[in-house]
């Protein structure tokens, strides 16, 4: 919220796409499907685990022309994000992740992760109290599945990072 003005005002267009969050089989495409509605070049920036569809979505998109990760996954070819969690020991994403048990489409039971009230160190520590408050209500939870599915493509290797 606080580099889009900035960048605005400079004269750049602005899209903040809207990840579902479900894992990359849903969120990849979905935001490959936004890129291709793009006309013109694209410096993608992703933060958390939009660092994974980033690195999914951007493959094979000539109009993108750079990819920025900020406190972001990073994967390679067949990673998944659990691997990266499990591989760099330390990450805060799991002890601020309120479970929240939802009913999906096929009557299955999936599990969505809220940020907690005191996620901020770990999520948004550059953010003013009032500011990871607004964020932490209004943040939409990620499916917990998100964590197990692999990578299928890694644009960073082709696309300046």
């Amino acid at each position: 919220n606080g580099v889009i003005p900035k960048l605005q005002s400079e004269g750049f267009t602005t899209i903040a796409g809207s990840n579902p969050l479900r894992g990359i089989p849903t969120d990849a495409p979905y935001i490959g499907s936004l890129l291709d509605s793009i006309s013109g070049p694209v410096v993608l920036v992703a933060h958390s685990m939009g660092g994974t569809v980033i690195t999914n979505a951007a493959a094979g998109k000539s109009n993108v022309k750079a990819l920025v990760y900020i406190a972001a996954f990073v994967p390679d070819v067949g990673e998944t994000q659990g691997d990266l969690i499990n591989k760099f020991p330390g990450s805060e994403v799991l002890p601020v992740s309120v479970p929240v048990p939802y009913t999906k489409p096929d009557g299955t039971t999936g599990t969505d992760l809220y940020l907690s009230t005191d996620g901020q160190a770990a999520f948004a520590a550059d953010l003013s109290t009032a500011k990871f408050r607004l964020l932490q209500a209004t943040q939409r939870p990620f499916d917990a599945d998100s964590f197990i599915y692999p990578t299928q493509a890694a644009a960073w290797k082709t696309i300046p990072s």
